[in-house]
């Protein structure tokens, strides 16, 4: 199974009728893919629809480590919403918002730093490593200085289990419902709006129904507050500045992709003018 940025090779096993995930990586990996094995185990125990962990070893011959789950049969959400109708679109986002809602429930250790401390001190690696690039954003000093004037926002932020990776790519649909939540392998801790930056990066272009029905799913059909989006479009805000930096280390080739996608961001937001991003309304789906 070759989709996807993880380093991880991952394998569809199938046996006496049953199919099974398994997933190899480097046994150097071994301690932080424990972590991460571990995590699965709490989401079960919270009722996450996810794969469920069944075994984790190592191979010291092959110099590998592996992890044997469950597999979640159905389709790649992103490839299927845009073929549903906006009523079925949005019902799946609500179910998804649910799914990230038991996720929030797993708090933080006590020895875990907070998020402000963490948040911030990443972005400013960020903000050295995007200024020494020759690639920038149209406008960006607007951007930088919005940020900083907004920093004092992530004070005192709950820190919790962050998927970190939620949107349509990472999410599996089976008859019109949604069927589960998979790769969690980037998975941290923090404020668990930061989650929702995945929605205006990238399930939004795939299905605005969706993206409405994950944050009121979410909400549990209630309008989110004003501090919400205050943070969403915040996390926004630096997702663009990070975005740059991570395409151009990482997948170079994409970058014109990636500041087309930056751009329309921007756009929706009217370079943070806008909170709440212009795909988004209070007053319907459709």
């Amino acid at each position: 199974m070759t989709k996807g940025y993880s380093s991880d090779r991952k394998y569809l096993v199938r046996k006496a009728g049953q199919s099974y995930l398994l997933r190899t990586f480097d046994s150097q990996q071994n301690t932080a893919k424990q972590m991460e094995y571990q995590a699965l185990e709490k989401m079960k125990e919270l009722q996450v629809r996810c794969s469920r962990p069944l075994e984790f070893g190592s191979i010291p011959a092959l110099r590998i480590g592996y992890m044997l789950l469950t597999f979640i049969e159905g389709q790649d959400a992103a490839e299927e919403l845009p073929g549903y109708s906006s009523q079925d679109q949005y019902r799946i986002g609500c179910e998804a918002g649910s799914e990230l809602l038991k996720m929030h429930r797993y708090h933080a250790p006590a020895h875990i730093a907070s998020w402000y401390d963490r948040k911030v001190s990443k972005h400013k690696r960020y903000m050295e490593a995007y200024l020494k690039l020759g690639v920038r954003i149209k406008g960006d000093e607007l951007i930088i200085s919005w940020i900083e004037q907004h920093l004092h926002l992530m004070k005192g932020r709950p820190n919790r289990f962050q998927h970190d990776d939620f949107h349509v790519n990472n999410l599996i649909t089976r008859d019109k419902q949604l069927a589960g939540v998979i790769d969690f392998n980037r998975w941290d801790w923090g404020d668990p709006v930061h989650e929702f930056l995945k929605v205006g990066m990238f399930s939004a272009d795939v299905s605005i129904p969706f993206s409405i029905g994950q944050i009121r799913g979410y909400h549990q059909g209630q309008e989110p507050d004003d501090l919400f989006w205050k943070l969403y479009s915040l996390y926004m805000a630096m997702c663009m500045i990070s975005s740059v930096v991570w395409i151009i280390q990482v997948k170079p080739e994409e970058t014109t992709i990636m500041m087309d996608k930056i751009d329309k961001v921007l756009d929706d937001h009217r370079y943070f003018e806008l909170a709440k991003p212009a795909w988004y309304a209070e007053d319907g789906i459709l």
